[in-house]
């Protein structure tokens, strides 16, 4: 793979020193929809540290909220946790299915506020949204993605964000979206390219229905959009927010789940295009989306052990089918299913995934966004909720 000039000229933030985290990305639900707390996000964070084999040190956190599960403007305990464990954070503000984002930033400022720099000073990264963009276009409307947002209310929601942090220590944090890489390219969207200082994209060759997604052209298909995602950042650094290969579930299309497959895929993708080489969040940990039949977490019941090999060989030949063009991502510090991803969620992230040609989502999350109406257990529970909780809850039910 070459390394593409475009990446190289986007590879430092201003303001922040060149790091290339590994990390998971994490909801604020567990499998049964109930609330994490405290505990179980240090049970991950520890294990994400101490996984066996693994090429490098996974000690970072992609969040969709910052908001504690079933409550209305609490931080999420994620943050004391990942203070505990010296875990980076990737902070995630929820911006779909609301006209604004106050209660995330009441959490977020009560956080601040609380922990200090012992808080800030882990945090790399904020993405204002996740999703929005591709649930909001005439692919993710036709999958049923869920609620989201147009670039208009995606880039008020980074000013107002940027108001209220600015004489704070989240003030020299790079701000970014995570969305698609056909949400990318597409012009219309271009304002939030403008109002961030990177760009998060979610890619999943798996969703990729119709253009030959078997797992030996998995590596073509991420590089073909990473190098689409790379262009329409124009020099801005690109970060691989989601990605990952299912292990069990239905085929899709050329695409079969297999623990083999989930290997190779790590192996292809992680190890051969992104570790230590761009900011990467996989797709994921443990599982905890009960409503994707798909399931991608590298291990069980949070096991040290994982599901298969981690570790990267010296070298890895490229399958005869995947072509051997495409960038490598590179990022900073300053760093398709109508199926939705089993994320952890109360996660706000995420579109199903969509494997249609053009509007696909094609690189997008495998987890798919939830309406407010779903987030709860029933729709009883959610009428007991505000406003402000019902958008925390789908933010972490949606990974």
């Amino acid at each position: 793979m070459r390394v593409s000039s475009t990446i190289a000229a986007g590879a430092l933030v201003a303001g922040a020193s060149a790091k290339n985290y590994l990390g998971f990305n994490s909801g604020a639900t567990l499998a049964d929809r109930s609330a994490k707390f405290k505990a179980d996000f240090k049970a991950e964070f520890e294990t994400a540290q101490n996984l066996k084999g693994s090429p490098g040190d996974f000690n970072a956190v992609r969040l969709y909220t910052n908001i504690q599960a079933y409550s209305k403007n609490d931080p999420i305990q994620a943050f004391e946790a990942a203070i505990d464990t010296d875990t980076s954070i990737l902070l995630g503000v929820w911006t779909s299915g609301t006209d604004n984002i106050d209660e995330e930033i009441t959490a977020l400022k009560t956080a601040v506020s609380k922990y200090g720099k012992s808080f800030t000073d882990l945090v790399i990264g904020i993405s204002i949204g996740s999703e929005d963009l591709y649930r909001n276009s005439v692919t993710g409307v036709e999958n049923k993605g869920g609620i989201g947002a147009n670039p208009d209310v995606i880039v008020n929601f980074i000013n107002d964000f940027k108001k209220e942090f600015a004489h704070t220590g989240l003030a020299s944090i790079p701000v970014g979206h995570v969305d698609t890489w056909d949400a990318w390219q597409n012009g219309s969207n271009k304002a939030v390219i403008d109002a961030v200082d990177w760009l998060g994209v979610d890619e999943y060759p798996y969703y990729e229905n119709g253009k030959g997604n078997n797992i030996d052209n998995a590596g073509n298909l991420f590089d073909k959009a990473f190098d689409i995602t790379v262009a329409a950042a124009g020099g801005k650094p690109v970060w691989v927010t989601e990605t990952g290969w299912p292990y069990i579930g239905p085929d899709w299309d050329e695409g079969v789940p297999s623990v083999a497959n989930a290997k190779k895929y790590w192996q292809h993708i992680g190890c051969k295009r992104l570790f230590h080489q761009v900011p990467t969040f996989w797709y994921t940990l443990r599982d905890s989306n009960p409503d994707n039949k798909m399931k991608f977490g590298i291990t069980d019941n949070l096991s040290t052990t994982p599901r298969f090999d981690l570790s990267c060989p010296a070298h890895i030949d490229e399958p005869t089918s995947t072509s051997a063009g495409g960038s490598k991502p590179t990022g900073t510090k300053g760093s398709d299913s109508t199926e939705t991803k089993d994320s952890d969620s109360t996660e706000t992230s995420a579109s199903k995934p969509t494997g249609t040609e053009s509007g696909s989502k094609s690189s997008s999350s495998s987890e798919s966004s939830s309406t407010p109406s779903t987030v709860g257990s029933s729709a009883s529970a959610i009428q007991m909720f505000s406003v402000g909780s019902i958008v925390a809850l789908v933010a972490a039910i949606v990974l």
